[in-house]
Formats: structure tokens, sequence, C-alpha cells
């Protein structure tokens, strides 16, 4: 199976290109935010071309589907959403702190994977990852203070959240928080490429139309018409 894997929910355009688990191209591009709706099709583009392949040469469209960036996350679900419809193929949605977690795999402790959520927040997961990630917990999102306050035991952090709080981590946890190497805080494509299609075998796919962002709280829009109500 040829699985297309798309993810904009942190602040990167990660693409990955894989036939059976195996990596065909992959691309990780900084730059997040507005940048991203300029830059993701046109990367896309480069790397089918690269790849000798088509849209329709696709046998799965995934992508994650947040918690992270509201405006990331929309425009990977509208990508696969329009290529699935198009074509005709299957897609599939993860989650984006699920992928991050891929980045530890056999770990000997919990991996709480942490995006930062801006707002004094942290979108917040925590995973056993002896192969595959396994939710502990459901992703939230959480005041740092009070994520902190609720692990039992040493636990393995990474991603940008746990980057911005580490000197909090470290007040709070003290020797029982380790952090991944710097080299592991941005999601691979290819991981989530890999989460997604061993899904799609296990469960099958979703419906383009049923493909729906998890942003885990309200945008500053519904937040504001909540207000004025």
């Amino acid at each position: 199976m040829l699985t297309l894997f798309l993810d904009t929910s942190a602040a990167a355009v990660g693409i990955a290109l894989t036939r059976d688990g195996n990596l065909l191209a992959e691309s990780l591009v900084g730059g997040g935010g507005r940048l991203q709706n300029s830059r993701l099709l046109p990367e896309l583009e480069r790397l089918l071309t690269l790849c000798g392949l088509r849209p329709v040469d696709i046998g799965l469209f995934a992508c994650s589907t947040g918690p992270g960036s509201f405006t990331g996350i929309r425009t990977a679900v509208a990508t696969v959403q329009g290529l699935a419809l198009a074509t005709g193929a299957p897609c599939i949605g993860i989650s984006s702190l699920a992928h991050l977690a891929m980045n530890l795999p056999h770990a000997a402790l919990p991996v709480c994977p942490l995006l930062d959520a801006r707002k004094n927040e942290v979108y917040a997961g925590l995973y056993r990852c002896t192969e595959l990630p396994e939710p502990l917990r459901e992703d939230r999102a959480v005041a740092p203070e009070l994520l902190l306050d609720s692990l039992e035991g040493p636990t393995l952090f990474l991603g940008d959240g746990a980057c911005r709080y580490r000197d909090l981590i470290v007040t709070r946890r003290g020797e029982r928080a380790l952090f991944a190497p710097d080299c592991h805080h941005l999601p691979r494509p290819a991981a989530g490429a890999l989460l997604a299609e061993t899904m799609f075998l296990k469960q099958g796919g979703t419906a383009p139309e049923l493909l729906l962002p998890s942003y885990l709280r309200l945008s500053e829009a519904e937040l504001s018409r909540q207000q004025k109500i």
C-alpha cells in the first residue's frame, strides 16, 4: 500500500510517502503558522514528482488531526479530504501527540509528549511506547502545573511544550523528569505514516467528510461568539 502522510500541526510542514511501511521520501520544513498554507502544496508536488507518482497512485491519505496549531490542523485535514474525494482513496487521521510519541519507540518509561498550546497551557498525552504508542490517558489541553502534579513516577518528556516548560518540569518533577534529545522534539513524518498505516490495517479508514480536526479546546472565534451570547 502506498501511503501519503501530512503533518502541519506543529512548527513545521511534514510530508512522507511510504510503501508497505518502507520510506520512499520524507520532507520536514521548519516555519509553521501562516507559511504552512503556502508551503504544503508545493512541497507535496515536489515529493510526488521526485518519486514519479501522482495523487491517483496513492492508496491511503493520512494526516495528524491535532491537537496543535488550529490553522495548521485545518490545512492538513482539508488537503487530505480533497485528495481522498478526488481520487476515491481512503483516508485516516491520527493524534498529533501519538505521532510525536512515535519518536521514542521501545521507551522503558511512560512518554509524555507536550505541545505548546499558548495561554499558559500545553496539549499533553501520556503513552506506553513498547512499540507503537498506547494511550495511558486521553489527550488534553491543561495547565502544565496541573499535568505535572498528576504524574506518577519517572516520565520521559518531549515536544516544544517540554522545551518551553523545561525549568518548570524539572522544578516540579526533579529526578523523575527525563527529556528526549533535541532532535526528537519535532514529529517525524515517516513515523506518522507508519502509525497511520498500522491503524488503517487494524480498523479501516474514515470517510473524507468524517475526517475532523481535534482541537481539544475552543478557537478564539468560538470563544468570542460564546462571550456575546
